[in-house]
């Protein structure tokens, strides 16, 4: 099971090479998740790939945010440069720069990022279809739902053991985007989760808050379950921190153990919020799993400088290497240099004269040879075969070795032979619409009344997991989709299941997916596809996958202004939200059930009356249960968009009005002002991204 490091500047990356990771995974300019860490420029990145790989440790790049259509050319490049310098393996989110990259450098391997929400067998087996050599699953899922996956996964998986956990499960999160323009899809996360809230006005206390996680009692598991590598978080935090934290498992996976409490110690002392969890691991979720790290807390001073002082002399970590000299009469000497791992160099020297005083021995030959401080290479095993009377200079030896050992340096860094092709064309605006069509998304069955269909919404989006609620007649003139959850566990599926045979007998015509694992199962229905905001479609590319895919329609991300939803490639009908409360947070722990305790914990959740988390500044943010006992944070203001045209120029086909808190009156009122004939507005509103965009 390999270990991989965080490197969030080179000076971890060290940190981690010389503690003992087999691999680490790095940023290079502003496309990953971590665009806060110092990162790699693309001048340091070949020479990181080499520094790394002259130790036999891989390197895997981080591109793992959404892109524009704009930022995809430069992503591209920085794509070309990490194929040509040899970099192991690019970590991605965003589906149209997977689809990109496997056209422009088809050999380079590509890795799904946890933030493409990839928590299921379907999921990875569809990610594997679309060229995935590893997927880095939810750090959500238990330790069984990891072992069914492992079990039947066609591509090597990946799992977090250690280090910060997101509230919300990654790539569903528009908290901090939504707040402060900070996208925690593209990089810039300010971390809200972090802040004090009140559950229900409250005391505070910071219910969004999770400890860090730690799977170091379980690593014998995770390995016999055949997880293929074992992710430590950290690219923000200190060097030192990295270095202590990969030094302390890479032991405890090198001798099969679990930590001593002197580790333990050391790995709270490193960085831990009021101690650690294993409770996703466990499948047991709760108020014991939160904590939070006071203000300003020192840094373990004793702990960090030895760490420091011990890989600052970078002699931690050495490769072993055998050297044969052959020394004899009349030709040149020679000395070659084996790595064990396939790697052979072999150099020349002068030719030895007969020795006029002393004659060379073998044991100074053997001596000279083993000097290789100052390198990254250790000689293990020293063979000398010298004839008698001969006579070669101690500098000829030294130089013999030096030379020897850098040859060897230039085949194990020597980049692979990688194809690259030319980027295919962006895909053609054949669904540009001109006036967007009306739909909406309903929370309740009594908001779906009789004057709300007179109003004719082109489609009616109904939650899956409350579809035996709803009635309506199925022979009206509107499109009746379900919706799926965005998130559902393998464990999950037979209830799913069910509720889509009944949203099938209640005349759903069509169904919206809403990650890339549901697609099996939607292809299963027979219905008509349909793409969700679940899947954070950003670019064309992205768009042109979901045609790929079969969706007649998809949803584009509400991070995007209203110029890029416009500029955006459509080969397929597109649709953006326009109002209503936009979802902010998917937490796996049910909030409610945090705050209260529950009878009924159940897949469609019993906690519907109106709660809500208060933040400092008096904001108010709703909480619905999702499927599964989970909890879907709102934001506090609502979306809307009525008064400005903006939104009806964008190309368009759908425009969706998203219905969460509001009573059916209000539900009929609002789409009747989006229809025009009323003037109606909110007393207070916002207009989401739709103008100010994200960073």
């Amino acid at each position: 099971m390999e270990l991989l490091s965080p490197a969030g500047r080179w000076e971890a990356m060290t940190a981690a090479v010389q503690n003992g990771a087999d691999a680490v995974y790095l940023g290079c300019g502003r496309f990953n998740a971590r665009r806060g860490a110092e990162n790699f420029t693309e001048e340091q990145l070949p020479q990181a790939v080499a520094y790394c790989h002259l130790r036999g440790v891989k390197v895997y790049l981080t591109v793992n945010t959404l892109l524009s259509d704009r930022e995809l050319n430069q992503a591209e490049e920085l794509l070309r440069l990490a194929s040509r310098c040899g970099v192991d393996g690019v970590i991605v989110q965003d589906w149209g720069l997977a689809a990109l990259a496997r056209r422009v450098v088809p050999d380079l391997p590509l890795h799904g990022s946890t933030q493409m929400t990839v928590h299921s067998l379907a999921g990875v087996e569809e990610a594997a279809r679309l060229g995935m050599k590893c997927v880095v699953l939810g750090r959500e899922l238990s330790g069984a739902d990891i072992r069914y996956i492992c079990k039947r996964s066609p591509i090597a998986i990946e799992v977090f053991a250690h280090g910060a956990l997101c509230m919300c499960w990654s790539g569903q999160c528009a908290m901090s985007a939504m707040i402060g323009q900070r996208s925690g899809n593209r990089g810039a996360c300010a971390q809200p989760c972090r802040l004090p809230y009140r559950f229900d006005g409250g005391k505070a206390g910071h219910p969004l808050g999770l400890k860090d996680a730690s799977l170091a009692d379980h690593l014998t598991e995770l390995q016999d379950m055949g997880v293929s590598i074992l992710k430590l978080e950290g690219r923000m935090k200190r060097p030192e921190y990295v270095a202590v934290v990969t030094g302390i498992y890479a032991a405890l996976l090198r001798e099969n153990r679990k930590p001593t409490l002197e580790e333990r110690r050391q790995l709270e002392l490193a960085f831990s919020r009021e101690g650690f969890t294993d409770g996703y691991w466990r499948g047991e979720l709760g108020p014991e799993m939160f904590g939070a790290r006071p203000e300003n807390a020192p840094d373990p001073g004793e702990l960090f400088q030895a760490a420091k002082a011990a890989y600052d002399r970078e002699d931690l970590r050495t490769v072993p290497v055998e050297l044969t000299a052959e020394i004899h009469a009349g030709v040149p000497a020679r000395l070659t240099a084996s790595d064990g791992e396939g790697h052979t160099a072999e150099v020349q020297g002068p030719v030895p004269e007969t020795a006029r005083n002393r004659a060379l021995e073998a044991e100074d030959v053997k001596s000279r040879l083993s000097k290789t401080g100052g390198t990254a290479f250790r000689a293990e095993k020293v063979e000398i075969a010298l004839d008698p009377g001969l006579s070669l200079p101690a500098s000829a030896v030294n130089a013999l070795r030096r030379d020897a050992l850098e040859a060897l340096a230039n085949l194990r860094t020597a980049p692979p032979e990688r194809r690259e092709s030319p980027a295919p064309p962006m895909p053609e605006n054949t669904h540009a619409g001109t006036e967007p069509a009306l739909t909406v998304s309903l929370s309740w069955p009594e908001q779906l009344t009789g004057e709300l269909l007179a109003l004719k919404p082109e489609i009616v989006y109904l939650p899956l997991e409350r579809i035996r609620e709803f009635s309506w007649d199925a022979g009206q003139d509107i499109e009746f989709c379900a919706l799926l959850p965005r998130i559902c566990k393998d464990s999950e599926l037979p209830a799913l299941r069910s509720l889509l045979e009944t949203a099938k007998e209640k005349g759903c015509t069509s169904l919206a997916v809403q990650n890339v694992g549901q697609l099996p199962l939607g292809a299963e229905t027979g219905l008509r596809l349909r793409g969700g905001f679940g899947l954070n479609i950003f670019n064309s590319r992205s768009l042109a996958q979901c045609a790929d895919w079969g969706l007649e329609s998809a949803a584009v991300s509400f991070e995007l202004r209203h110029e890029q939803v416009r500029d955006l490639k459509k080969p397929l009908p597109c649709e953006a939200a326009v109002y209503g409360r936009l979802p902010l947070m998917l937490t796996e722990n049910c909030l409610v059930y945090n705050a209260l305790g529950c009878k009924a914990r159940n897949l469609c959740g019993p906690c519907r009356a109106g709660h809500a988390l208060t933040d400092r500044r008096g904001e108010r943010f709703p909480i619905l249960p999702a499927f599964g006992c989970r909890s879907e944070i709102e934001n506090s203001k609502i979306l809307f968009l009525a008064d400005k045209p903006e939104y009806r120029c964008c190309g368009l086909t759908y425009a969706q009005l998203r219905f969460t808190t509001e009573e059916p009156e209000t539900c009929v009122r609002i789409l009747a002002r989006y229809r025009g004939l009323n003037e109606d507005t909110l007393e207070t509103y916002t207009r989401g991204l739709f103008y100010r965009g994200v960073e």
